[in-house]
């Protein structure tokens, strides 16, 4: 087709309105007087409670017009899985672990693309999705993303590597009637940075996303620079049979780690159900018309963040705009996510392990101690550069990430039939945060190694992962009509994930029961020489797998040519 097709000007947006997405783009609406969905097997199912207004899907914009939720998914992945997990991995156990890495890329972009749908379809957020379900998911999602992101981990770790970079790290500094370590003041900095940083616009999602980007840069330019720098390329050779050697856990792998690499082959657990609300915050799709979260402190008139979403009527021009919209998601995720971290932290791997092959050590001990003495003060330079703007830009995404999400489950959950502000529900929630991480870097609680505990964080993370696969599969094969359902592949990928993540979390859970003194949890790879209580969390794995798969699979069949014209909104991976 032509851009003066007709069709054409239907499903995409001109120049001028494509690029209002540049800053995000709201659509304000009549909303009390639009027309409400049928509960018809065109439209998404309600649920609990709460029904969904009619409207139009909005015109597809270009791509270049929408970058900006995947960049801060990116960033967030920088600081842990590309410069300190997989690095570490891939150096103590050779490239052969290489193919979790690859495949856990892949599959996060099949998941956080799911995370988007239900947004994409109806303008809320997964957590709504997810209480229309049960009240209890939200909130029991929110307490196992405060255990594995409340502590401020990656600030502490940025902070470190940038003392260490600028030999300052046995530097003690006297503040008050307390001597505090400079690293610590100085992560205490960054925290504050951080909060700076929010109170600069009245659209606080648009400066995270712009500073996001510009942190995202230099990070991965660095990294670039870096490996040029060091000459690592005949490493790469090793990528192939790495991807080839799927299944292999060599022999003496901490399974806490290789769960944590697993969830940070990304961004993993509670920063990935963030995906939802960036893409709402920027406009796509049906979250176009859900409204912003703005400061309440800067000032400017306040946008209403619906409880209930919309919907639009299943006809072909809306099909073909769904298409072009899912589309548009799917590249955006692809070609800024994913190939962003397949390019970037393959380039760490291959250093870490040309230079610190068999290191026992943590990732920014292996970076500090055992590769900076070996590549001279410009190599060095480059590392304690890399790795600060890296662990700087994930601990930023956290901060982000954690408000936000946390901010909407309260919202959604207690706030808004009390009469509470959503934006200001963020702003004190991101305060608290923030008082919450200087509390603990200005304390004496002993974190001289910051990477262990964040190794409990991301293991946390991969277990996590687990139910909110399992009910995001659910949700979106049994909550939405036909026309904006995953397709028999996307849901076969879901069953992998669900699987993937279940398997491992089974063993940590065991292994972590057995080093706890319960021994007859204890549970094997091979599953048969497990304990007695390793056969039961087992089942339970099982039991969890099997009612996915049917519940999914009666969805979809359920709903089959049940809206006519429904290919109109197919498009590859659907």
């Amino acid at each position: 087709m032509s851009d003066d097709d007709p069709r054409e000007r239907e499903v995409y947006a001109t120049g001028v309105e494509g690029r209002e997405y540049r800053s995000s783009s709201y659509m304000p609406t009549a909303y009390d007087n639009l027309d409400i969905a049928p509960d018809s097997e065109g439209y998404p199912q309600r649920g609990r409670d709460g029904e969904f207004r009619l409207l139009d899907l909005p015109r597809v914009p270009k791509l270049s017009h929408v970058v900006g939720p995947s960049a801060i998914m990116l960033g967030a992945s920088l600081g842990s899985g590309e410069t300190l997990f997989w690095p570490v991995l891939i150096a103590q156990h050779g490239w052969a672990l290489y193919w979790a890495f690859f495949f856990g890329v892949i599959t996060q972009f099949f998941m956080n693309t799911e995370i988007q749908r239900w947004t994409l379809a109806t303008g809320e957020s997964i957590f709504r999705a997810f209480e229309r379900v049960h009240r209890f998911w939200p909130l029991f999602f929110l307490l196992l993303g405060f255990v594995s992101l409340g502590w401020p981990g990656w600030a502490a770790s940025a902070a470190k590597v940038g003392a260490i970079g600028l030999g300052s790290e046995e530097l003690t500094l006297s503040v008050g009637a307390v001597d505090l370590a400079a690293w610590r003041l100085f992560g205490i900095v960054l925290m504050v940075l951080i909060w700076l940083t929010y109170q600069l616009t009245p659209l606080m999602y648009n400066v995270v996303e712009r500073i996001q980007i510009v942190l995202v840069s230099i990070a991965s330019l660095f990294a670039v620079a870096l490996f040029v720098a060091l000459g690592s390329v005949n490493e790469l050779a090793n990528v192939p049979g790495g991807i080839a050697s799927v299944g292999t856990i060599p022999p003496g792998s901490d399974i806490a780690v290789f769960l944590g690499g697993l969830a940070y082959a990304g961004a993993g657990g509670y920063l990935n159900l963030s995906q939802s609300l960036w893409v709402r915050e920027k406009g796509y799709a049906m979250g176009r018309y859900q409204g912003r979260i703005k400061n309440p402190v800067v000032g400017d008139d306040p946008e209403p963040v619906q409880r209930d979403g919309f919907t639009f009527p299943p006809t072909v021009t809306n099909l073909r705009r769904w298409r072009g919209w899912w589309r548009l998601a799917q590249l955006e995720h692809l070609l800024t996510f994913v190939v962003g971290l397949l390019v970037v932290a393959t380039m760490m791997m291959a250093l870490a392990s040309e230079y610190a092959h068999g290191t026992s050590d943590d990732g920014v001990v292996m970076w500090a101690e055992v590769i900076v003495p070996q590549v001279g003060p410009i190599g060095g330079g480059l590392i304690f550069t890399t790795l600060f703007f890296a662990l700087l830009t994930t601990e930023y995404a956290i901060v982000e990430s954690f408000v936000r999400n946390s901010a909407d489950i309260v919202y959604e959950v207690y706030g808004r039939a009390a009469g509470w502000s959503l934006p200001r529900i963020f702003w004190i929630l991101l305060t608290v945060f923030i008082l919450w991480g200087i509390a603990i870097l200005g304390s004496p609680i002993p974190i001289e190694q910051p990477f262990g505990l964040l190794v409990v964080a991301a293991a946390m993370s991969g277990v996590m992962m687990w139910p909110y696969t399992a009910l995001l599969l659910v949700v979106n094969t049994t909550r939405l009509p036909e026309h904006t359902q995953p397709g028999w592949f996307r849901v076969a990928t879901l069953w992998w994930a669900t699987g993937f993540f279940g398997y491992f979390s089974v063993l940590l859970i065991g292994n972590t029961l057995t080093q706890l003194g319960a021994p007859v949890f204890d549970t094997a790879a091979n599953v048969v020489d497990s304990g007695v209580g390793g056969y039961a969390l087992f089942g339970v794995f099982v039991l969890v797998q099997i009612v996915v798969v049917v519940a999914s699979i009666r969805g979809k069949r359920t709903t089959d040519r049940t809206v006519d014209a429904a290919d109109e909104a197919a498009w590859y991976f659907p």
